[in-house]
């Protein structure tokens, strides 16, 4: 069994079943990831349905937490409403949040987790509901010509205020998982972020990946968010564009991350979040299993010793 720092990422039950994959299936990925080899997993509610299905079950899936011995240091609940200029939309997704909260809580978690938000952009018709919108998509996007930005800024503000305080009602942190497109979706954009909400509980969760592929350097970005991080996604990117690669299979610097690690003095979670359509990987059950044993040998081994 792998070291209970180590998480399994939502990413891989993705990666296997598709995007959102069957809630009622839960149960079945907690087994597999449990298979694996791994003692904490991550779990995640899907916009309303999928979250909604997960609230159903939440008892259910908490004892076979428990019957498995895992642990679920982050759920996520991916809630694009809360963004929406429309303040009943947004009013439906902060009631969606706290069931995500409540579910969070129940599982155990230390917080609840969501993509960084996402601007008021007005894409062409028929754009998918997707994890990531790459950067042909992204680049003919248009920002609502009748909307200042201050318009926008405000009530997001105003929003993101009262998400941290239901959070913290529930003893959570609400971590910021950054995206290309995003707000916050770099170090500059989650500290400005982070000024104007002013409150303590947000947190951003470092994805080496979505940072290295927007040419963050993530020396520089651990030195300065070491305050704001608790929990990394971890994979390896080459640079060129959005993707989940394994360990060593991209152009991170992993010796210099990890040195950096040590410097911020680092000892929250690392999540192994491979996969995904945007990436080649052939076998994700394998995929996991060389990256926990990598993560094994160059973090958690390191740091015991």
């Amino acid at each position: 069994m792998y070291d209970r720092s180590m998480v399994c990422a939502y990413l891989y039950v993705i990666s296997r079943y598709g995007y959102p994959p069957p809630a009622a299936e839960t149960l079945l990925h907690l087994n597999e990831m449990k298979n694996l080899g791994f003692q904490s997993v991550e779990l995640e509610g899907i916009r309303e349905e999928h979250l909604s299905d997960m609230y159903q079950i939440r008892y259910t899936v908490k004892r076979t937490i428990d019957e498995l011995e895992l642990q679920v240091p982050y759920f996520c609940a991916v809630l694009p409403g809360l963004t929406s200029l429309d303040k009943k939309i947004r009013q439906k997704n902060l009631e969606l949040f706290e069931k995500g909260c409540e579910i969070a809580r129940l599982f155990g978690a230390h917080g609840i987790l969501d993509n960084a938000p996402l601007p008021p952009y007005q894409f062409p018709e028929d754009i998918p509901v997707a994890r990531h919108y790459d950067e042909d998509i992204i680049g003919n996007a248009v920002f609502p010509t009748a909307l200042t930005w201050d318009e926008f800024w405000n009530p997001l503000v105003d929003t993101y205020k009262e998400l941290c305080t239901i959070a913290e009602r529930y003893d959570l942190t609400y971590q910021i998982h950054p995206a290309a497109g995003c707000v916050s979706a770099s170090t500059d954009g989650f500290i400005n972020f982070h000024k104007a909400v002013g409150r303590d509980n947000l947190r951003f969760n470092f994805d080496t990946a979505n940072l290295f592929a927007i040419r963050e350097n993530l020396m520089i970005s651990l030195l300065r968010l070491k305050d704001y991080i608790d929990y990394i996604h971890l994979s390896d990117n080459t640079g060129n564009r959005i993707e989940h690669l394994i360990p060593g299979e991209g152009n991170i610097k992993w010796d210099i991350f990890f040195k950096t690690l040590d410097r911020i003095g680092f000892s929250g979670h690392i999540a192994l979040d491979i996969g995904g359509e945007e990436s080649k990987v052939d076998d994700i059950d394998i995929g996991y299993i060389r990256s926990a044993q990598w993560l094994t040998q160059h973090w958690i081994e390191k740091k015991q010793t």
